[in-house]
């Protein structure tokens, strides 16, 4: 490749930086750090996937929003994932007897963007593999890590007989995903805190091909969700007109992936809860009897930075449970981030690391929360009439008074300026205040009349001044 031209070549390379991971996160990352004129290498643990039948990480699909689209405009990459992407503009609720409620996430304009996993991986690594200053490596797995001097050492499995190679490096990021073996080495490291939990819940994906002329079979601009109380199941479009459907369900108990081992039981239970998409699913029940059930679980570790010179990034650092669709925006918005303190402190790691630590943590941990949170919600609340009518009226409110009020998805996914734990501090106050308007009597009679939203507009005046 000629690099004469490229314009991180002009100036001195500043550093060699390894990564660990070449999922998206870490083809992200790569591309910020080689066009601030840094050496990057970047090691993956598995065969390279575009070379593969199967893709071998995760395959939940993925929704992209503001943050997301931030950071990859850092790399000119936000056209290029959206000719794959296809913009979600609502919500699709499909009941239990098979009606439907749509929600709109914002307003005639914002969307949610789904996009499969492969291609945007695809995408990041095609845009980091022409950067002169990125070197790509696969099949090469970490088995040492210097939490010291940020030197690591990986083992070669791509041959029968496996070779040791030792990285020197000024730095190393943890990319790698929510198994982490960077995070796992970490816990040999002193004042590491540690702790995992898993949700009862698991998932697996299933399918709803595309009708025969190509198209979708159901509403592609929205995201759909069969709520079922303790389970649930969702669907994201792709662009060749199925949908990838995520059927989430207790591990344990009854109803659950532990209790539906017998095929007639599996049919009963789709075609009882799902009716209306039941007939629309790729063979359900085969499917199910044929992928073991994936576990959900958060993780929260401190610190994320050891000796300014090995840091967690991503889920390494904070993986999360989907319920938010939050998981990659919010890694995106490490790499964006890093990017910025990289200008700040005009690269400076010993500034860098520890306030990208402080500025992230704080965030990361309010989204991994809210996720959580978010999961009875969507689940257990999402075809109730009052929490239908408390949406209505937020909505309401935001258009009449959009100083005043932001609704809380908003703010987490179309206010990119706005951080996670803050979000959530105003998230909180909303709702206690919608629970005062929410006692107003009658108010499944009053809710569209004008003194309903004098009083909410009193309350968040009242409440504070600064209220978004």
């Amino acid at each position: 490749m000629n690099t004469t031209q490229h314009p991180s070549l002009q100036a001195k390379v500043k550093a060699k930086i390894s990564i660990a991971g070449a999922g998206p996160v870490g083809a992200l990352l790569a591309t910020i750090l080689s066009r601030a004129n840094y050496q990057v290498n970047i090691f993956e643990s598995r065969a390279d996937f575009r070379e593969q039948k199967h893709y071998q990480g995760k395959s939940i699909n993925l929704a992209l929003s503001d943050r997301a689209w931030r950071a990859l405009d850092i790399i000119g990459a936000t056209p290029l994932v959206k000719e794959h992407a296809i913009p979600l503009y609502q919500r699709i609720v499909h009941t239990q007897d098979n009606s439907q409620i749509s929600q709109n996430y914002g307003d005639e304009q914002q969307a949610i963007w789904a996009i499969s996993r492969v291609k945007l991986n695809e995408i990041l690594l095609a845009i980091a593999e022409q950067e002169p200053l990125v070197n790509l490596t696969f099949n090469n797995r970490l088995t040492h890590l210097d939490f010291v001097n940020g030197c690591s050492v990986y083992a070669n499995h791509s041959e029968h007989i496996v070779k040791q190679k030792e990285v020197e490096s000024d730095l190393t990021f943890a990319a790698d995903g929510a198994y982490s073996k960077v995070r796992r080495l970490a816990q040999e490291t002193p004042r590491f805190s540690y702790s995992q939990h898993y949700m009862e819940q698991c998932y697996i994906e299933l399918t709803i091909t595309a009708n025969d002329d190509g198209s979708h079979k159901l509403d592609k601009n929205a995201l759909h969700i069969w709520p079922r109380k303790h389970f649930l199941m969702i669907a994201l479009p792709n662009s060749d007109g199925s949908f990838t459907c995520t059927l989430f369900l207790n591990h344990d108990g009854e109803p659950s992936f532990s209790s539906l081992q017998e095929k007639e039981d599996i049919k009963a239970f789709l075609s009882t809860h799902f009716a209306d998409v039941y007939p629309m699913l790729n063979d359900p029940v085969e499917a199910f009897c044929q992928k073991a059930a994936n576990p959900l679980f958060l993780v929260s570790v401190a610190p994320w930075v050891f000796n300014n010179k090995v840091a967690l990034i991503g889920d390494a650092a904070h993986a999360m449970v989907p319920f938010y669709g939050q998981g990659l925006n919010c890694s995106f918005e490490d790499c964006r981030e890093i990017a910025e303190l990289i200008n700040i402190h005009q690269d400076d790691w010993e500034q860098i690391l520890p306030a990208y630590q402080k500025s992230r943590k704080e965030n990361t941990d309010a989204i991994s929360k809210l996720a959580k949170e978010h999961f009875q919600e969507i689940s257990e609340f999402a075809c109730e009439p009052r929490f239908i009518l408390k949406k209505r009226i937020e909505a309401k409110f935001h258009k009449m008074y959009p100083k005043l009020w932001t609704p809380l998805y908003t703010m987490i996914s179309f206010s990119a300026d706005l951080p996670y734990s803050l979000a959530r501090q105003i998230g909180k106050r909303q709702d206690a205040l919608m629970e005062q308007i929410m006692l107003i009597k009658d108010i499944e009679k009053h809710w569209q009349e004008d003194f309903v939203y004098e009083k909410l507009k009193s309350l968040v005046k009242q409440e504070s001044k600064t209220f978004i």
